[in-house]
Parts: structure tokens; sequence; C-alpha cells
């Protein structure tokens, strides 16, 4: 948006340009209507370039030979460019760059970088990885991409990201999905970010009900809760003697009336409410959005009154669904990992299993489901060990979990349902 007198509206950033001249007004215009192709040798408008470049306001795209080769994309103002040993020849693509498909592009993307490099040209992309590739760009070019490379920090010297502990500590995964799904330098733009609901209209909402497994529900006992909150410990109790538990007594594993109660108190559902197409439930334990995407699979090697094998929790009617027999292949590859945080190797009683329905959350928010449904994880985490604690019980979470054997035994896609986390829970030794 322009004004008399040299004075130019940034929309929607709301910067304000002013003592422009008229061929900048002109150039302000034509690059609000389409790509301009530019002299920046120009100084009539080389000046504005410059004060767009430095605000992370311009897309800049490379040709050369008449060929659209790269084009960064600031999110962020960029830092003063500089020529650094990173940006030097040979190309030296730092471990935490992602190169993409987004749509029909392809884009590399570095979690701290200012932008991102929509590579049009794959003689480029063979140039970025360090590959040969029939008819190279032009040796001016590629000296312009190590450069360009260089500013935007996606090159380094390994030995440097080697060396240096915080570089080294973190993996190119958690990196890229730290930045990616937060708010930030990256993402500045509520409109997109978080509970958007994007697949209403294109998508139907996942029932808040898992459809039920084809086998004879377990009825579970329903504890009093009336009589529990008078005669149980208080929760300041149950935070302060809260402990990992690593030695369970095999003689002694908890009753089926202890798995029920235990359940009811940690993952039943309280109520059902529906706005619309959606549904939410409610649970003990607190969750984004009033999603509750989370369920729970118990697989339980020891409890008396209860077959071996893996279940299913059914919140909405407190019941046990079997899934899978004890002696399916995959419950090994479930059950024996996790004797490693525990005494002496021995096996869980139970293991619980928090998988993740993941379109429950993926239909409304965009960019943090993963971080939301990992935070759901932790209060699951939590609110079962407090309450195993408050029963007597032992508890102790797992850091890990075979995603493949889970999808295997539950016969669920990963890409649906996935496997988030895990907790052991049994009859402590005394």
């Amino acid at each position: 948006m322009t004004a008399p007198g040299g004075v130019a509206v940034l929309l929607p950033d709301k910067q304000r340009l002013t003592g422009l001249s008229p061929e900048q007004i002109r150039l302000l215009k034509a690059l609000g209507r389409e790509p301009t192709q530019l002299d920046p040798a120009d100084t009539r408008v080389s000046p504005l370039l410059d004060r767009l470049v430095a605000a992370g306001l311009l897309r800049v795209t490379v040709r050369s030979g008449g060929v659209d080769l790269y084009s960064l994309l600031p999110f962020a103002p960029p830092p003063p460019r500089t020529i650094p040993e990173a940006g030097r020849l040979p190309i030296t693509l730092s471990k935490f760059a992602v190169i993409h498909r987004n749509d029909d592009r392809c884009v590399a993307e570095h979690p701290m970088s200012w932008c991102d490099i929509e590579i049009h040209d794959g003689r480029v992309l063979a140039a970025i990885a360090g590959m040969s590739a029939t008819g190279e760009i032009s040796p001016d070019a590629l000296s312009r991409l190590a450069d360009d490379l260089g500013w935007a920090g996606f090159v380094t010297d390994p030995q440097s990201e080697h060396d240096d502990f915080a570089t080294r500590s973190w993996g190119p995964h958690e990196l890229w999905f730290h930045r990616r799904s937060t708010f930030g330098v990256r993402t500045r733009d509520w409109g997109r970010f978080g509970p958007t609901k994007w697949a209403a209209g294109t998508f139907p909402p996942l029932p808040a009900r898992k459809t039920a497994y084809a086998t004879d529900p377990i009825a579970l006992p329903s504890p009093d809760l009336d009589s529990l909150r008078v005669a149980g410990d208080s929760l300041t109790a149950a935070i302060e003697d809260r402990t990992s538990c690593r030695d369970f007594a095999a003689q002694s594993p908890p009753t089926i009336d202890q798995l029920g109660e235990f359940l009811f108190r940690t993952a039943r559902n309280r109520t059902l409410r529906a706005i619309g197409d959606e549904e939410f439930p409610s649970k003990p334990f607190p969750s984004g959005g009033g999603l509750y995407e989370m369920e729970v699979y118990p697989v339980v090697r020891q409890a008396q009154g209860l077959a071996p094998g893996m279940y299913h929790y059914d919140a909405f009617d407190h019941a046990l669904r079997p899934v899978t027999a004890i002696d399916h292949p995959a419950i090994s590859r479930l059950l024996t990992p996790s004797s490693l945080t525990l005494a002496d190797g021995q096996l869980p009683q139970i293991l619980f299993v928090f998988a993740a329905r993941v379109g429950r959350v993926m239909w409304t928010y965009e960019q943090i489901p993963y971080a939301v449904m990992l935070k759901h994880v932790g209060v699951l985490t939590q609110t079962m060990s407090l309450v195993a604690t408050d029963m007597g019980l032992g508890s102790v979470a797992q850091g890990y979990c075979d995603t493949a054997a889970f999808a295997e035994l539950a016969g669920v896609d990963e890409m649906t349902e996935c496997a988030m986390g895990s907790l052991v829970l049994g009859s402590p030794r005394r």
C-alpha cells in the first residue's frame, strides 16, 4: 500500500517505508503483483532491495542461462551477508539440513536458518548433496550457491558440529521437530498454527471412541470413589512418596480388582459431549483441546484373576477387550526391552502401552500435533504414577517402545495409531 510523498506500508507485516523515489514506488507495486527480474547493480532501486532483503521481506530467485536455479524464502530478517569459510567450495551440508517435498516443490530447510531454499533445478540438488550431475551449473552460479548456503547457515565445518557439545547433542530430527512444532522464528502466523481445524469440510472428524475389538469384553470392578476420597492417602502424600519401582514381587502380582481401580481412576471416560460432528470425552488427565487421542493397552504377564495377553482398555465401558494372546512372537518384542530398566532383568508384570490415534489431534491442529501428543504421554504417565503410589503399587515410566511390534499386535496402521510411550505396573517387592 503506497501513499503520496514516497511512503509505503508493507502488508501484512505493517512495515512503513519512507523516502522512496518514484522508481522505487513503481518497483514495490511491481513486486506486489508478480515476480520481477531486477538488476542489483541498478542504483535507482538497489537501496530499496537492500532494505527489503535486510527486513526478510523479499523472496530472491537466482537464475543462470535463463533458468531459475533456486529461491531464498525468508521467514525472518537475515544476518548481515558475509562469506564465512562454510560458504566456500566445496559445499559441505550441515547435518541438520533437511530436503523434502512440499506439495509440488522441493525445499531445503535448516532448523536454525532464517530462510528456506526452494530448489527449482535438479543440478542444484546434486550440487547441494555433493553428487555429480549431467550438465552441471556454471562456476559462477555454483560459487553464488555456496555463498548463499553459507549465508543461510546450511553449510558448515563437519568437525565443528562434532566437537561442539550443543550441536553434537542434538539429533537432526529432534532439532527440526523442535523448530517445526513451536511458535517463534519460523512460525509467526497464528492463522496457520495450532487448532485451525484445517480438515473441517474435507475429512470427517474421528469419533472419540475406537471401534471395539470383536472379542467378548471382560467387565472390570468399579471402586467407590467417595470411599476412596475419605480413606485414601492425600495427593500430597502420593506426590511426595512417588518413586520409580524397578523390583516387583513375582508371587503377589496385582489383582484384577486393583487393575480395574487403577484404570478407572486414571484413564476411564467420564463424560462425552458433542459439538456439531466433533466428540469431546473427559478423562482424569488433561488433554489439549479435550481431544483425548491416547488409547491404553495393558500387556498383562502376571495378574491375579486375568489371563495373560494384550488387551485394549475400553474407556467408555470400563472393560478390557482381548487383543492378542501372550504367546504371540511380537509380545516378547514389547516386554523384553522393558527388562532393561528393571532389577535383575525381570519382565514387567503389566506393561501399559500408550498409543495415539493421531487423527484425533491432527484433524484440529497444525505443526504442533506431535508435540501435544508427547505432552499427553507425560500427563498420563504422571497421573498413573501418582495413582499407583496411592494404591500401594509400583510403577516406572519407560522412555521407549517398539512401535512396530505394537502395530503388529494391535492390528493398526502406524500412520493412524502409533505407540508413543509405556509404563510398567506391578506389586513392589517389600
